[in-house]
């Protein structure tokens, strides 16, 4: 049975008018949460930030769900955030406010998914670009299609990586020097080399991903739920080890002013 979380963010002109931003598939201990596209757009909106955040305060209360599992009905993945969101909040306050505040609520989604007590699987196909990657960067295990592609085009466009917080992620998990790479030179990659990186886990022909994602649902069942906390609890602890201070915390700040000098020049 298939379950539309609702949406919050207030309605305005370039918000989706009525689909939900994301689908919610509840089988047993396993939820499946699906990004619903409208009109084509693959972007993060506010709409979907705001639903896939709902989604995991409720999960605090959830203990019998063990794994999420995040996919999307799109062509793509993510094409990374919804940039006309950004120019409308930025149109409409100028100071910056309005837009720090969808930067923050990014930042919370991917801290909250990073922390929920569920083992989350990003099931990934088609593109997977800029907060699309960012946002699969902070599920446990990552499945990704043969034929996806992945891409950091944030410094192409005069921005820098900043949605989520996720740069620490990335760098922890792929390594400081192909993630500099990657983001100077905007290039594209392909699945095999995004499994290099650790960027992906797994790959399969699309038609056998949910194959993949059902090979390690299956046994993460047979575990017991206080050890696979405890043990996510632990990498997350050591992945964090060598940073002094976490700058990310920047994020949102550094995205604003980034697109008001863009909306001076």
């Amino acid at each position: 049975m298939t379950e539309p979380i609702s949406t919050r963010f207030p309605a305005r002109t370039h918000t989706r008018p009525s689909p939900k931003a994301i689908l919610v598939e509840q089988d047993g201990p396993v939820l499946h949460v699906r990004l619903n596209p409208w009109e084509g757009a693959d972007t993060l909106d506010a709409a979907a930030l705001d639903d896939l955040a709902t989604l995991l305060d409720d999960l605090h209360e959830r203990p019998d769900i063990r794994v999420l599992t995040l996919s999307s009905r799109g062509e793509d993945f993510c094409l990374g955030a919804d940039r006309g969101e950004y120019q409308e909040a930025l149109a409409a306050d100028p100071t910056g406010a309005g837009l720090r505040r969808i930067a923050d609520r990014a930042q919370r989604l991917c801290q909250s998914l990073e922390n929920t007590h569920a083992v989350t699987i990003a099931r990934l196909h088609g593109r997977v670009i800029g907060a699309g990657l960012a946002l699969a960067s902070f599920c446990d295990l990552r499945a990704g299609a043969d034929t996806s592609r992945f891409r950091m085009p944030e410094v192409g466009i005069g921005l820098p990586p900043a949605w989520g917080g996720a740069m620490g992620r990335l760098v922890s998990e792929a390594g400081a020097a192909r993630i500099r790479e990657l983001m100077l030179t905007c290039d594209v990659f392909d699945a095999e080399a995004a499994q290099r990186l650790g960027l992906l886990h797994r790959i399969a022909p699309l038609d056998r991903l949910d194959a993949v994602v059902d090979a390690w649902t299956r046994p993460l069942l047979r575990r017991s739920p206080e050890a696979l906390v405890l043990t996510k609890r632990m990498l997350a602890g050591y992945a964090r080890a060598d940073r002094t201070a976490d700058i990310s915390l920047l994020d949102s700040h550094l995205l604003t002013a980034s697109l008001q000098q863009h909306a001076k020049g």
